[in-house]
């Protein structure tokens, strides 16, 4: 178990006072409990990372949907961008999946999913992979696809995220959606995609296969949309 009083590393942070925090994840830091409900047990996040956590209720209503639904012969989740390990934590609290496997390219932001895994004791229900997820499944993972589905919640980048009513999917950076689809579809078509909550389903329309369904569903927290999940694969059949 992390100890609250363990020093993070160089670029990672634990802000315990409004005067140490940047000004532009003060709005986040405002919200850290809704964030992180055991922030002040000694959670770690990078600067960058504040801005890609998803929100803890958020977090625990996906994995519970993902338990429920998942085709049941189906025992491995991979977490394809783990961030700071919001979801990836969610997940391995489920109960549901015989081992979660969770892949992160930052060294540092890996470094806090880890001890922020610990912070919630579930640290030893989870698989580390430093790298680029793409990479990861074609060698790695390879020879869990068959038992395995995919939970990915990408950057989203791109200069339309906050201003566009419709979110443009094409320009999410460094990967589209037609891009996270197509790889992620070699690797298996039981995926889920966390993506803005202003998508275009239209785009999603013209990648899903002919006879294939995808279900979209909001999630919403204080009485608004945060996000949406596109669940493809077996999860609609439930």
């Amino acid at each position: 178990m992390a100890s609250a009083n363990d020093e993070p590393p160089a670029g990672v942070h634990h802000y315990s006072s409004k005067a140490d925090v940047p000004w532009d994840i003060q709005n986040y830091w405002f919200q850290r409990y809704k964030i992180f409900s055991k922030y002040d047990e000694g959670v770690w996040l990078t600067d960058d990372a504040w801005f890609g956590v998803t929100p803890e209720p958020i977090a625990n209503k996906i994995a519970q949907h993902m338990a429920d639904t998942a085709p049941k012969d189906k025992c491995i989740l991979v977490d394809a961008f783990a961030g700071a390990g919001g979801n990836t934590i969610a997940f391995a609290q489920s109960g549901r999946w015989k081992r979660v496997y969770a892949i992160e390219k930052d060294p540092a932001v890996l470094q806090c999913a880890k001890h922020n895994a610990k912070v919630y004791g579930v640290e030893d229900k989870i698989t580390w992979f430093e790298g680029d997820c793409m990479e990861i499944l074609k060698h790695q993972l390879r020879d869990l696809a068959s038992y395995s589905v995919v939970f990915a919640s990408p950057p989203w980048g791109g200069p339309g995220y906050r201003a566009d009513n419709v979110f443009d999917l094409s320009t999410m950076q460094p990967y589209s959606l037609a891009t996270l689809y197509t790889e992620f579809s070699a690797f298996t078509e039981h995926m889920v995609l966390f993506l803005p909550r202003t998508s275009d389903l239209r785009q999603l329309a013209t990648i899903i296969k002919d006879g294939n369904k995808a279900l979209v569903m909001h999630y919403c927290m204080d009485g608004a949309s945060k996000a949406l999940c596109i669940y493809t694969g077996g999860f609609n059949d439930k």
